[in-house]
């Protein structure tokens, strides 16, 4: 069944056509991997559904809602989550306080001051600093939990980017190049976290990424786009052989 369903999407930017007729489903419970090369509309699209640009045609559905009828703000109360290509972490902040931001779609009032309280006073504070402390340790980070931000190293941030999403207790989780600028031990090691995450917290996950190896790896589903356009879908091994593919990364013979 579908979580998330594409269906004809057109985003432009003046002369620029981002999305062009865009149509795509991402199952239920699957790892889905969204490739391409530079400009293929990649982050438009994770854009369009996170509600930060508004598409001039077409629709996106979630769980049978139209979520261009809904307000950004009201994405991530609906099971949305995601990360971005660049860190957005405090780096003044602990790593338990930067993953806690990630409960305002759940508390009621107060979520800011509950996070940055060093203790927990109510019930309900409690319970926010014990489920993300098992998030923490669901992804090795209890040990570093109450370090600055700053000054932990890039494939450590990576990974409390992640518990921060995942702590939001999302149905879709959206990683946008999560990969990046990691060495080939941390990759296969954020790839097992990914499958864990999904197969643990019940999670459906779209991912952009370059990695090839991690995509083909970890993904049962592969979109491919280029210039704006869906040129293949399916298994990750189907999606190796297609022509389209090699011409769009590779290029097309003189």
């Amino acid at each position: 069944m579908a979580l998330l369903t594409i269906d004809q999407l057109v985003v432009r930017f003046g002369g620029l056509l981002a999305l062009d007729d865009l149509s795509l489903t991402v199952e239920s419970g699957s790892i889905c991997g969204l490739i391409g090369p530079n400009g293929a509309g990649k982050t438009t699209l994770f854009n369009c559904v996170s509600r930060l640009y508004t598409p001039l045609s077409g629709r996106i559905v979630f769980d049978d809602q139209d979520l261009l009828a809904k307000a950004p703000h009201e994405i991530s109360s609906l099971g949305i989550a995601r990360s971005f290509q660049n860190l957005g972490l405090f780096p003044s902040l602990s790593v338990r306080q930067n993953v806690m931001l990630g409960a305002y779609s759940r508390a009621r009032t107060g979520f800011l001051g509950t996070t940055l309280r060093p203790r927990a006073t109510s019930g309900a504070e409690r319970q926010l600093h014990a489920e993300a402390d098992e998030v923490l340790e669901r992804l090795e980070l209890g040990e570093v939990s109450e370090h600055p931000a700053a000054g932990l190293p890039y494939g450590t941030l990576k990974r409390v980017e992640l518990a921060r999403a995942a702590f939001q207790r999302p149905r879709l989780l959206m990683l946008d190049e999560p990969a990046s600028g990691l060495n080939h031990a941390e990759v296969g090691e954020l790839a097992g976290r990914i499958r864990a995450l999904r197969d643990d917290l019940d999670l459906t996950v779209l991912l952009v990424e370059h990695n090839m190896g991690m995509v083909m790896g970890l993904c049962e589903q592969v979109v491919v786009l280029d210039v704006g356009q869906k040129i293949a879908e399916g298994e990750p091994r189907d999606v190796q052989e297609n022509k389209r593919v090699i011409e769009a990364y590779l290029g097309a013979p003189a």
